[in-house]
């Protein structure tokens, strides 16, 4: 399932190895969840699963009905779409057009973080509430394990925006869909925490030339001519405020306040915060995205009033992580 990557990939070797030898034996462990998992998604209910990025809050991609529950769980915007999971290429191409630049990123990565908008095939069977309303559907192949034996298990596409309340901040254990969901899903599959713990790359290939319409877990090298553009919703993550946490919040901050709590970033950090969580004290861009949301989700909790974010490198993920960070500070003081 897994294949070799070159050196400026996220998606590189070392966490293919956390993919094959830690996570496959959860999951082998767990074939009577994953066949109950199944049998709730097949009757239309919904059910939380871990993917490599995120956890993910599924429902049957062929059921209005399912679909409209998704939206009624999450409290979602109509018009923002879902993504579609599927267990492989071939799969995706009874539901989605593939031009030759399409099939070939699909090829090159996936199953991996990639999220590809492409235009529905004539005779889609989607549900049109995965596009809501648009002629393109999200998809993608996921890697984690686990996703993958609940497709296969399944027979179904998959929607599955994150496991949260729309604009909250995504989940990247179990806990945190508890604590966002409660009983609003039938079931939680528990794979662990997310290896890369921050959303998909999303690139559209509906237009001339792709372009990428949310950076996420999967950094595509600049020499693949594929740039950034946000102008419009098309894909999950887009709207302008999104991932956003209870308390005000913000970005770029070169001091801290001792009623705030700091999200920081490196070795030199400010003193004086209420509480302080360190992406990655080494600079890690890699690290920081893995600790992204679990370390918000903590700042959020906290008893301080606010919480302010150190400036954070944009290169690599960084890019993606900023981009984060900025849809969660939109209300918020920028400093």
């Amino acid at each position: 399932m897994f294949k070799s990557c070159e050196p400026d990939d996220y998606w590189d070797y070392y966490t293919q190895l956390y993919l094959v030898f830690y996570i496959k034996r959860t999951y082998q462990m767990m074939k009577d969840e994953i066949k109950k998992a199944a049998a709730f998604l097949r009757e239309g209910k919904l059910v939380a699963f871990p993917t490599e990025t995120v956890y993910g809050l599924g429902g049957n991609a062929l059921s209005d009905t399912a679909v409209a529950a998704i939206y009624a769980a999450k409290g979602r915007p109509e018009f923002n779409p879902l993504i579609v999971h599927v267990h492989s290429l071939a799969e995706a191409k009874k539901y989605a057009r593939f031009n030759a630049a399409a099939e070939k990123l699909a090829k090159k990565y996936w199953p991996g973080p990639l999220t590809l908008v492409l235009p529905r095939t004539q005779d889609c069977t989607l549900s049109l509430l995965v596009s809501a309303g648009l002629d393109s559907v999200a998809i993608r192949v996921p890697a984690h394990p686990l996703a993958q034996e609940l497709l296969h298990e399944a027979k179904l596409p998959i929607a599955a925006p994150s496991a949260n309340r729309s604009g909250r901040i995504s989940p990247t254990e179990a806990a945190h869909v508890r604590e966002e969901l409660g009983d609003k899903v039938a079931m939680i599959l528990d794979g662990g925490a997310c290896a890369v713990g921050i959303e998909s790359t999303v690139v559209d290939m509906t237009g001339d030339a792709p372009v990428i319409l949310r950076p996420g877990g999967l950094v595509i090298p600049a020499k693949a001519g594929i740039h950034l553009q946000n102008d419009k919703i098309k894909s999950p993550g887009m709207l302008a405020s999104h991932y956003a946490p209870s308390k005000p919040m913000r970005i770029n901050a070169t001091y801290v306040r001792t009623y705030e709590a700091l999200l920081a970033f490196g070795a030199d950090v400010p003193d004086g915060a209420a509480l302080v969580e360190n992406l990655s004290p080494t600079g890690n861009l890699q690290e920081a995205a893995a600790n992204l949301f679990r370390m918000l989700r903590r700042l959020d909790a906290s008893h301080a009033k606010s919480i302010a974010v150190m400036p954070i490198p944009e290169e690599g993920l960084g890019i993606a992580i900023n981009d984060r960070l900025k849809r969660a500070a939109t209300t918020a003081q920028i400093s």
